[in-house]
């Protein structure tokens, strides 16, 4: 994967002072778009196309789905790549713009095989592993009800499960005319009856939908002509009825491109999950093929139509504390600088290709009253290597509570523990973990914990 030296956002030389950003971008040292989200009871999964092997001046590649977690939408978690078609099917090499949801205590992701067909894939777990459970597409452009269509892109699947049961998918793109829709059977991996046909002024891709208060919320791209908005109809029924009610989103900032994006509900509140192009134009670098997740805050009026969502930089609440006293993920943060993730053999993901002065932000770590004695994590370094893990409050060169020496263990995926003491960490705190050395590559974190 490439080196990005960000600070939540792309510093575009180390001599920039960092802009910190925690919601616009998400998960800024990855390039990713297409969010979906998947909510359960205590944790968002938001699956993504995954613009990081994407020739920079050439076109989507996008050959797997990439998933992000949150349990307090501030700090995420990179689980890596959950899907890749070329890997996990006979017949698809592409998957773009998942959709996602779960039932009976499965997991399934609807994915476009480019424009040409959409397939379907299913797992135990939120995180996989996902497999091809029909070996075949499950919509193509001959699947009945699909034509007659001018032009269709059959891509962008949005899956719902309204209140009785019955489960929905919805897809297409590139006309007004081009909406469809099909209902599921309670496998989730079957059409329950022909394809059916809906339409949507300026309808250009991304079609979701979602329910409140007895209320179906249709939401989708508009067209270059329109803007490439965010526009949504509302119904009293799943398929038919909808009227135009307006703008969910003008077109994001830092975007000026396709815009795709996904409403949902987390812990009682509402938010909007999107994607714009600030990391790649922090880089210098040609934004259309690279893309980063961002993320608002989502407001109802008491009629029931959606306030237009305002972009901000940090405008999303934290709900509740990080608690260091758990095992905590390395790939695991709210910010970044130079770091890198990929994934571990058996399983997992951790931090990589760290060098002198790169570190990962935490923000609302909550270390109690009394505070910790001990600093402990789960390391790795190559002959040669190894370096500390500067612990640091309020900022990268805030106040400096344990240094963890992490040596040489024998090789990259040769993993030890190591731990420091650590001194005056308490209250509610923006953690820094920094890391330092002279080697070209220091060590890799698999995960930490306060004790």
């Amino acid at each position: 994967m490439h080196k990005l030296l960000a600070c939540s956002s792309l510093a575009a030389a180390a001599v920039v002072a960092p802009v910190l950003r925690a919601d616009y971008p998400v998960a800024s040292h990855r390039y990713l778009a297409d969010p979906t989200p998947l909510v359960t009871a205590d944790r968002v999964y938001v699956y993504c196309s995954n613009d990081d092997e994407s020739p920079v001046e050439g076109s989507y590649n996008i050959p797997n789905i990439v998933c992000i977690s949150t349990t307090d939408m501030k700090n995420w978690t990179d689980h890596g790549s959950v899907f890749r078609a070329s890997d996990s099917t006979t017949w698809a090499t592409k998957t773009w713009a998942p959709g996602a949801i779960e039932r009976d205590g499965k997991f399934f992701l609807y994915y476009g095989n480019s424009g040409a067909n959409i397939g379907v894939a299913v797992a135990p777990s939120p995180i996989g592993p996902f497999t091809d459970p029909l070996g075949k597409p499950l919509i193509e452009h001959h699947t009945p009800g699909v034509q007659p269509a001018k032009d269709m892109w059959l891509f962008d699947p949005g899956v719902f499960i309204d209140d009785d049961g019955q489960a929905y998918i919805y897809f297409g793109g590139n006309g007004d005319d081009n909406v469809r829709v099909a209902k599921l059977k309670r496998d989730m991996i079957t059409l329950d009856g022909e394809v059916i046909k809906m339409n949507a002024p300026n309808f250009f891709e991304a079609a979701w939908v979602n329910k409140r208060h007895g209320v179906y919320y249709f939401s989708y791209s508009t067209t270059p002509r329109a803007g490439m908005r965010f526009d949504y109809m509302t119904s009293d029924h799943p398929i038919e009825g909808y009227v135009y009610r307006g703008v969910v989103s003008d077109q994001p900032p830092i975007n000026n491109n396709n815009h795709h994006a996904a409403q949902f509900k987390f812990k009682g509140r509402w938010y909007h999950v999107y994607h714009n192009r600030i990391v790649a134009s922090e880089a210098g670098i040609p934004t259309g093929y690279r893309r980063n997740i961002a993320l608002e805050e989502l407001h109802y009026e008491d009629d029931g139509s959606i306030r237009k969502v305002t972009f901000t930089t940090d405008g999303v609440s934290q709900i509740g504390h990080l608690d260091p006293f758990v095992r905590v993920e390395a790939e695991t943060f709210n910010a970044q600088r130079g770091v890198e993730t990929a994934p571990i053999a058996g399983g997992g993901m951790h931090l990589t290709d760290l060098q002198d002065g790169d570190w990962v932000r935490l923000v609302g770590v909550d270390f109690g009253s009394d505070g910790p004695e001990k600093f402990a994590a789960r390391v790795a370094a190559n002959a040669g290597a190894g370096g500390t893990i500067e612990i640091r409050l309020g900022s990268p060169e805030g106040t400096l509570v344990g240094t963890c020496t992490v040596p040489e263990t024998g090789g990259w995926q040769e993993w030890a523990d190591v731990a420091a003491e650590v001194r005056g960490a308490r209250g509610v705190q923006d953690l820094y973990l920094k890391f330092t050395g002279s080697a070209e590559s220091l060590f890799h974190v698999d995960y930490w914990q306060f004790e």
